[in-house]
């Protein structure tokens, strides 16, 4: 007896360790090349199997080499030795909609290849990996001094940061970027091979890529199979190269097994991708503002722009399939903007910013030498948004009801280069046929997925609404001269426009760019209105240029302040779309009182959602039957419940969309599609109560691959193994019977 209750007091001990370590989602996107500094020992006491080097290396293939750009806003992995590619259905999305008609639509029916041969090339669509990362900070400041302007700064470092590229690309197939950490106290060199020839290989249904759509987005539970197959070819040297018929699957550096062994609560995992952007260090005042005024604005904007693409999605199929794309990008973080307000409110999160900055304040009245060098952090930062915050409403109708809005002035303002080398007095025709040329290239592209009704009525609502609510003297007098010529009917003057614009069809486009004229194009009225909304827009940001300018200052010494006034802590840098790790377990979540959330969902919820009388939720008959009858073959659990997505720690964001989770042996056992809409204020403030990332299970892709599309093929090039990495409870468990067996 007091055998047992030892062993019992032994186990009790390994699992509240455990129990501490796993009670809270786990904060950082962290550089991957300073992992073995700053998290390699932390990650090995949560069960990490991997050196630091398997993760991330430049001399030698490691997890980093199978990790890529998808796009030009996704995360995607790869998965054989011959360069196939997972990533979200999301992000295959555009791509899929490229290649889809009516006859053809594989956005609705899927589409499988059953050979190389049948691949599908998408053209514009690229894959970059990342070759290697370079601290460049001490080149970036050469020549920067402290007495600079912010103006001064800036044309200094741009200069640097040419210099810095062209030599780390002179000679190479690469290309290279420098981009800011901490908020420009930092800068590191990200050199890419970017590959051209990218085709489609797979993708599931709507019905399953997006099954619960815009109803189930950013909310758990969720029954999502968010995945789609592409296919990274290369010329015979295994090089980038433009597509061809004769370039062959890319050879990877390391590819990700996939692991069917399942997953449980507590279990270690980890996910690399390209978090695109965060603001975790923003102050209360930025707080306020997107509180108050730009995240309702951005969300009443668009809430319309939605009801208009609706309208005319709804009243053709092949209407639907042209906005289908256009939609869910604007749906998604119109969403995301409504439940960030939410959480910022609820969670107090301004307040907790101005305890930061009060805490701040402290240290440096504590602290002289810190006061010289820091002290005009803050009141830059607030004096700045006072200006900022005048003209904030004005800059979001522009983004989103202008430059976002109506297609047609979008496409009139690609115009503007070509009518300003036609107007000049000594006329360079090389160039004005070299951009003739350009805009021709992008017509068909243009008009393949355009409407004239649905543009026509979102011109006339975005102006009235421009009209209605930006303050008068932040209005372009076009705008105004308009409402008064047409006594606020915007209706009728956005049908005068579409009546009289070259830029309404593919033919007077055509037209124009086969006769191009400076007067033809400066007279167009949608041109005319496009170029004057622009040049207020220009007028007004020159008003708030130096606010801009002080506000960036000011954050860069807050952000270096609050590093020095905890020496102790780990910072990370603001996700800005580079490679970046995150680390934690499986875990459940307790969203509200009295509210507890699984860490997975199963395909018996797929049916409880069905209701084949709303498109967002109709499961596939053969789909229906694989649950029925339960034929998940090798993907099952245990108990034979089939997983379909699941929930993790891991800290993540916009762009991390089809980041692969790995497992403590560097194996694939998900996809990152999503966040919960509790943590939506994410972003800005992380919650660890809180915070969860939702994936898909790569069991369930696996099951569509194999059962549901009967793509053997692609089964068979995957390395799939069943074994799973020794948690920390397996641990625990094994510890016990091993002090038994002693006693």
């Amino acid at each position: 007896m007091l055998h047992k209750m030892k062993n019992l007091l032994i186990l009790m001990v390994l699992c509240l360790g455990l129990f501490r370590m796993e009670a809270k989602a786990d904060e950082g996107m962290w550089i991957p090349m300073f992992i073995d500094r700053l998290n390699y020992e932390d990650m090995q006491k949560m069960g990490l199997q991997l050196t630091a080097e398997e993760i991330y290396s430049v001399n030698q293939g490691s997890l980093k080499d199978a990790v890529v750009i998808f796009g030009r806003g996704c995360t995607g992995e790869i998965i054989s030795d011959q360069g196939l590619l997972l990533t979200n259905h999301h992000c295959g999305y555009g791509s899929i909609q490229s290649v889809s008609t009516v006859e053809n639509d594989y956005l609705s029916n899927g589409f499988w290849a059953r050979s190389m041969e049948e691949e599908i090339p998408i053209p514009g669509l690229t894959v970059q990996f990342l070759i290697r990362m370079d601290d460049v900070t001490s080149r970036m400041l050469e020549g920067v001094t402290a007495d600079m302007t912010e103006k001064e700064r800036s044309k200094k470092l741009n200069e640097n940061r040419r210099a810095i590229v062209e030599e780390a690309t002179k000679d190479t197939h690469y290309n290279a970027v420098v981009k800011d950490y901490f908020e420009g106290n930092e800068f590191y060199l990200l050199t890419y091979e970017t590959f051209k020839d990218i085709r489609l290989v797979g993708t599931p249904p709507e019905a399953i890529g997006k099954f619960g759509a815009d109803t189930d987005n950013w909310m758990w539970p969720r029954h999502t199979g968010d995945f789609s197959i592409f296919r990274v070819y290369a010329g015979t040297d295994n090089k980038p190269a433009e597509y061809s018929a004769d370039n062959t699957p890319f050879k990877p550096r390391h590819f990700l097994p996939v692991s069917i062994a399942g997953i449980e609560k507590g279990d270690f995992s980890m996910i690399l991708g390209n978090p695109g952007s965060t603001d975790r260090y923003l102050t209360s005042w930025g707080v306020d503002l997107a509180v108050k005024e730009s995240n309702p604005t951005i969300v009443k904007i668009r809430e319309e722009k939605l009801r208009i693409m609706r309208e005319g999605m709804d009243a053709s199929e092949k209407t639907r399939l042209q906005y289908a794309s256009k939609y869910a990008g604007t749906a998604n973080y119109w969403k995301y903007f409504i439940g960030q307000t939410k959480g910022l409110k609820r969670l107090k999160v301004a307040d907790k910013k101005r305890r930061i900055e009060a805490d701040f304040h402290q240290w440096l009245s504590n602290n002289p030498a810190m006061n010289n060098k820091y002290g005009e952090a803050l009141p830059l930062i607030e004096n700045a948004y006072q200006t900022i915050s005048e003209y904030n409403l004005a800059r979001w109708y522009m983004m989103e009801s202008v430059l976002r809005g109506p297609e047609i002035l979008g496409f009139a303002n690609r115009f503007n280069r070509l009518a300003e080398l036609l107007a000049e007095k000594d006329t360079d025709e090389t160039a004005i046929k070299q951009q003739t040329e350009r805009l021709k290239s992008t017509v068909e592209e243009h008009f393949k997925n355009y409407n004239t009704g649905i543009d026509q009525n979102m011109l006339a609502s975005m102006m009235r609404m421009y009209y209605n609510n930006v303050p008068a003297n932040q209005q372009p007098e076009a705008l105004k001269e308009i409402a008064n010529k047409y006594k606020g009917n915007f209706e009728s003057y956005a049908a005068d426009i579409f009546k009289k614009s070259a830029f309404v069809s593919e033919s007077s486009v055509n037209a124009l760019l086969n006769s191009p004229k400076a007067k033809t194009i400066l007279k167009d009225p949608a041109f005319d209105l496009v170029r004057a909304f622009i040049e207020s827009y220009n007028q007004m940001m020159e008003k708030i240029a130096d606010a801009y300018d002080d506000l960036d200052k000011g954050n860069r010494l807050f952000m270096a302040g609050l590093r020095e006034m905890q020496p102790d802590k780990k910072f990370y840098p603001n996700a800005n779309f580079s490679l970046r790790l995150t680390y934690g377990t499986v875990q459940d979540y307790y969203p509200a009182d009295a509210v507890h959330y699984d860490y997975i969902t199963t395909t018996k919820g797929i049916l409880e959602k069905e209701d084949p009388t709303t498109w967002e939720f109709v499961v596939p008959d053969r789909l229906k039957e694989i649950i029925e009858t339960k034929d998940y073959g090798p993907y099952a659990n245990k108990d034979g419940s089939m997983t379909v997505n699941m929930l993790t720690t891991h800290d993540i964001t916009g762009g991390n969309s089809g980041s692969p989770v790995i497992d403590a042996k560097g194996r694939l056992i998900g996809l990152a599609f999503d966040g919960n809409w509790e943590a939506m204020s994410g972003d800005i403030a992380f919650e660890p109560e809180l915070q969860r990332t939702i994936s898909v299970d790569i069991r369930y892709v696996l099951l569509i691959i194999d059962k549901f599309a009967g793509a053997q093929n692609l089964i068979d090039e995957m390395v799939i193994v069943k074994d799973r990495p020794v948690s920390k409870i397996e641990k625990a468990e094994k510890a016990v019977e091993e002090v038994s067996m002693v006693e």
